[in-house]
C-alpha cells in the first residue's frame, strides 16, 4: 500500500469514526455501529472506533462480539485500563472468572491502587464461591447458582431468547416463572417445553427459587418517595448519569430507569442481584447523595 493512500485511508477513517460520534450523540446506535465499522474498514487499528463499537456491542448484550474488540485493544501498548475494566466485567458475566481475574491483575500490576479494580476483584473472587445450598435443590445440592446457561444443550432460538431477557444463568432461570417466559414475544411453548425438560432432568424447575421465599427485585412493592424531592429529579433517566459499565448494565438487568425507581430500592436487595457488587453500590449511593436522595432503608 502506497503511503499516498495510507493518507486517504486514515482520513476516511476518521471521517467515519466522526459520523459515528454524531450518530451515538443522536442516539442512532445501529448508524453508529455500521459507521464504526465503516472507519475499522478504512483502518483497523482505529483505537477510539475499537473502544466506542464495543461499548455499544456491550449494551445490545453482543459480548462475543464487545470481548473480541476489547481483547484487540489490550494487546497494544499501553494498555487501556476503560477497555480492561470493561472486558473484566464482561468475563465475570459471563461467569468466566479466570479470564475476568486475569484483566483484573494486568490493571492492578500497573495500577495497584486503582479503587474499582480492587472492589472487582473481589466481586470476581467472591462469585467463584456462590453455590445452591438450600434443601430444595434436593440431589443437586451445591450444583453452582452461576453456571451460564451456555452451558446447556439449547437451541438457538431458547438460548436467544434467555438472552434478550437477561437471563443469562442457572440462577436467574430459577427466579424465572412459566408465566413470565410465555409473556415474552417469540418465546413460545416449545421453547418452554425445552427448558422444564432440561430442568426436570436436574430435578429442578422454574420459579422453585421463588418458592422458598426469593422475591425478585423488580416483584417487591415500592417504597414512598420523599416529597420534598422535585419531581423532575426522580424522573431523571439513570441513562444521564455518569456511570460504569457494570452499573449500567446492573440498572438495566433490573428494569431500573430512573433516579425514582433506583431510591425506591434498598441496598440490600440490591446486593442481592447477580453481579452487583459494592463498588457499583457506592458508585450510585455517590449519584442519589448528589441529587439529595438516598436509597430506602431496609425495614421500609
Amino acid at each position: 500500500m502506497s503511503e499516498a493512500t495510507a493518507v486517504i485511508n486514515e482520513k476516511a477513517a476518521e471521517t467515519f469514526y466522526r459520523r459515528g460520534l454524531e450518530a451515538e450523540t443522536q442516539g442512532q446506535d445501529e448508524k453508529a455501529i455500521e459507521t464504526y465499522e465503516g472507519c475499522l474498514g478504512e483502518n483497523p487499528d482505529h483505537e477510539q472506533a475499537i473502544f466506542r463499537l464495543a461499548l455499544l456491542y456491550d449494551r445490545r448484550a453482543e459480548d462475543a462480539k464487545a470481548i473480541e474488540l476489547y481483547e484487540r485493544l489490550c494487546t497494544s501498548q499501553p494498555v487501556s485500563v476503560n477497555a480492561m475494566m470493561n472486558l473484566a466485567v464482561l468475563y465475570e458475566d459471563n461467569n468466566l472468572y479466570h479470564e475476568a481475574h486475569r484483566c483484573l491483575e494486568t490493571v492492578l500490576r500497573s495500577n495497584p491502587n486503582h479503587a474499582r479494580a480492587r472492589l472487582y476483584m473481589k466481586d470476581v473472587e467472591s462469585a467463584r464461591s456462590m453455590f445452591y445450598d438450600d434443601d430444595s435443590m434436593g440431589d443437586h445440592k451445591g450444583l453452582p447458582m452461576e453456571i451460564s446457561i451456555n452451558e446447556f444443550e439449547l437451541s438457538v432460538r431458547s438460548r436467544n431468547c434467555l438472552k434478550k431477557m437477561s437471563i443469562r444463568t442457572l440462577g436467574d432461570l430459577l427466579k424465572t416463572t412459566e408465566q413470565e417466559l410465555l409473556s415474552y414475544k417469540n418465546f413460545g411453548e416449545t421453547s418452554l417445553t425445552e427448558i422444564k425438560t432440561l430442568l426436570g432432568a436436574k430435578g429442578l424447575r422454574l420459579g422453585q427459587s421463588l418458592e422458598v421465599g426469593e422475591l425478585p427485585i423488580g416483584h417487591r412493592p415500592p417504597a414512598p418517595l420523599p416529597d420534598n424531592i422535585p419531581h423532575e429529579v426522580l424522573a431523571k433517566s439513570v441513562a444521564e448519569l455518569e456511570l460504569s459499565v457494570r452499573s449500567r448494565k446492573a440498572l438495566q438487568r433490573l428494569n431500573i430507569n430512573t433516579l425514582g425507581d433506583l431510591a425506591q430500592r434498598s441496598e440490600e436487595e440490591l446486593l442481592t442481584c447477580k453481579n452487583f457488587g459494592q463498588t457499583s453500590l457506592v458508585e450510585l449511593r455517590a449519584q442519589l447523595d448528589q441529587n439529595g436522595l438516598g436509597f430506602r432503608k431496609h425495614d421500609q
